[in-house]
């Protein structure tokens, strides 16, 4: 397979706008599988994320495999913790969140991961993790103990997003967290896209497709999407090829 983060950042660079279906291995049924992935095989879907705050160990691991018997589309992991890693994703997310003051999850879960990805081979793709207020405590702040930035001063967004890209990270990803209120906002958007050389990954809640044009048109290279197909499945109708 083509390096994933090489088609991202050629995406970017043209100007092809991206979108990624996450799907939460704990909220997911794997029965359901063909029939979901077939939705997605005939949508604009480019990339399938595969990860959650809390979920079982080996649940992503038959999932991932599942999903692989009915698609193409990279695979990309977006882990909560290492026990979400398995060799049959085509990528991962190395996720640091630099947004907060753990230094676990900076990089403490990073160095516990290192003695799994030696034996694996992931493309791995560094990656500074930003998580946004969004109007209700996300299972992120709660697994990570760390406070989200404040929507309210997007100077300390970019400024945040900016340092990341210059410790070298290769893609930046603001985050207002799973099952948000509200998406964030073009201004943010906007702002930090403009600081940054690197492609920027946008996500959480996006529930429909005037929203995803809106985060397209303020610069995100990437939009995930997850929220809105846990409730409703006909979303898939807004996204077809």
């Amino acid at each position: 397979m083509v390096s994933v983060y090489k088609n991202i950042q050629a995406s970017s660079l043209k100007g092809e706008k991206q979108l990624a279906i996450l799907i939460d291995p704990d909220k997911f049924f794997i029965e359901n599988t063909s029939a979901f992935i077939s939705k997605v095989n005939a949508s604009i879907i480019t990339h399938i994320f595969v990860g959650g705050s809390i979920v079982e160990e080996n649940e992503t691991d038959s999932l991932v495999n599942e999903i692989k018997k009915h698609t193409k589309l990279p695979i990309v992991l977006f882990p909560g913790d290492i026990t979400q890693i398995t060799n049959k994703a085509d990528a991962i997310l190395f996720l640091s969140l630099i947004s907060g003051q753990n230094p676990e999850y900076l990089i403490g879960k990073h160095i516990e991961a290192v003695s799994k990805l030696r034996e694996m081979n992931l493309e791995v793709l560094p990656t500074g993790y930003i998580l946004i207020e969004s109007g209700k405590e996300t299972a992120v702040e709660k697994v990570t103990k760390t406070k989200p930035l404040s929507r309210k001063n997007s100077q300390d967004i970019v400024d945040v997003a900016k340092a990341g890209e210059l410790l070298g990270m290769k893609l930046i990803y603001l985050e207002a967290g799973s099952g948000a209120k509200e998406p964030l906002t073009e201004e943010i958007i906007t702002s930090v896209k403009k600081e940054l050389e690197i492609p920027l990954i946008v996500g959480g809640g996006i529930r429909s497709k005037i929203q995803l044009e809106n985060a397209y048109k303020a610069g995100a290279d990437l939009v995930v999407i997850g929220t809105a197909f846990e409730e409703d499945e006909s979303f898939f109708d807004n996204l077809k090829r």
